[in-house]
């Protein structure tokens, strides 16, 4: 973490993620608001449109995409994207005061392998190359057959789950919303950074508006974060926050590296190259000429060689990076474990009041067919003491 760049992305993406920790629960209050009103999101209304609780939410999430926005203009996306995971944490703890879905200690355990594996990320992030115009993006962009092959496959399976699978299970199956989220997100990241490169150079001096590339850019970024929003807000207002967040976590940031990986090719190691330079003359007397005796007392020059790296992931960086994700991964699991966990005492807790209530009225229905019975048979005994009585009253 010794690049400035890397530690203004860090702090950015920190700040991403309690930002867009928070949306999650506003815009979660403010989509029940919107349900009780008969027209939630998740029966395709638009009711959280006149929800001010939902604008809030909407209004904290841009402040954390902007964030975010920036950091992948400064920091490598295998350090921004897992960072992620904080969101998880900021969610979870919200959730549990403010919608009253109990954090757990497996979930507080969850949300400790969170923290330690962003901190391994954080420590081991490498390097990335350095990016001198959006040009180099969209060449590269143009020439890598791995990257078109994934964007192809990103863009047929959205739209295969857009359009088929979506409308038959998205309401029952929680990865269906959560996925096209995920996959197109991957692609808008690369959109973002595109981008972010681009207005840091413009404001560098190196002006890359007049590019046609730098707006293609905007486009990508505009149609994928509306897409991202809107199947957002249908998983929110179908499925638990608690369930949504991680699973939404886990597949986007695997997308995301996934993209990039394949993009900037990142498994190719860094690009080094040996720098040699002499060595400072020490000792009392300067080097002897060509020819001459050396005098013992006098320590010769020597070359020593630099290690200079353009940039790229080495192969030890990015497997310790890689244990850091599996670690926050597993936090996550523990996270929706916990939810779950919770989730199933709160049934339990409701199916014991509902049977004490069950029993209670039983009771007393019992109690009130009792004391009907009673007054009837006081009835029948004083009609038939009233009969016996006329019977033996003299004519």
């Amino acid at each position: 973490m010794d690049n400035p760049d890397n530690r203004i992305g860090l702090i950015l993406a920190l700040s991403s993620s309690a930002f867009i920790g928070s949306s999650f629960i506003i815009k979660k209050k403010g989509l029940i608001r919107a349900r009780a009103s008969g027209n939630g999101a998740g029966d395709g209304g638009y009711a959280y449109l006149r929800e001010s609780l939902w604008w809030l939410g909407l209004i904290t999430m841009i402040g954390g995409e902007v964030a975010n926005f920036v950091a992948y203009a400064f920091a490598p996306a295998i350090l921004v994207t897992p960072l992620g995971a904080l969101s998880v944490i900021v969610s979870a703890i919200l959730a549990d005061r403010m919608l009253d879905e109990k954090l757990l200690t497996l979930g507080k355990v969850g949300c400790a392998l969170c923290i330690i594996g962003s901190t391994v990320i954080v420590v081991n992030a490498p390097e990335e190359k350095q990016v001198e115009s959006v040009q180099e993006i969209t060449d590269e962009m143009g020439s890598n057959l791995a990257f078109q092959f994934y964007a192809a496959c990103v863009l047929l399976g959205s739209l295969y789950l857009i359009y088929f699978v979506a409308p038959r299970i998205g309401k029952r199956n929680i990865f269906v919303y959560v996925t096209i989220c995920s996959i197109v997100g991957s692609i808008s990241v690369i959109g973002v950074k595109g981008l972010g490169i681009a207005l840091k150079l413009t404001f560098a001096g190196n002006n890359q508006l007049m590019y046609g590339s730098t707006w293609g850019f905007v486009v990508l970024v505009a149609v994928s974060i509306m897409t991202q929003m809107n199947y957002l807000n249908m998983a929110l207002d179908t499925f638990n926050t608690a369930l949504v967040t991680p699973i939404y976590y886990v597949i986007f940031t695997t997308a995301t590296i996934a993209a990039s990986a394949i993009l900037f090719r990142g498994w190719s190691g860094q690009d080094c190259q040996s720098v040699g330079h002499p060595d400072v003359y020490s000792g009392p007397t300067p080097p002897q000429a060509q020819g001459r005796r050396e005098d013992p007392t006098t320590t010769m020059a020597t070359t020593t060689a630099d290690v200079v790296c353009s940039g790229g992931y080495s192969g030890s960086a990015l497997l310790t990076c890689l244990c850091g994700f599996l670690t926050i991964c597993s936090g996550v699991y523990l996270l929706h474990v916990s939810r779950e966990e919770a989730n199933k005492h709160a049934g339990d807790d409701e199916q014991v009041l509902r049977t004490a209530v069950g029993r209670q009225a039983s009771n007393q229905l019992i109690a009130m067919s009792t004391f009907r019975e009673s007054d009837d048979i006081d009835s029948e005994e004083n009609e038939l003491g009233d009969d016996r009585r006329a019977l033996i009253r003299p004519v």
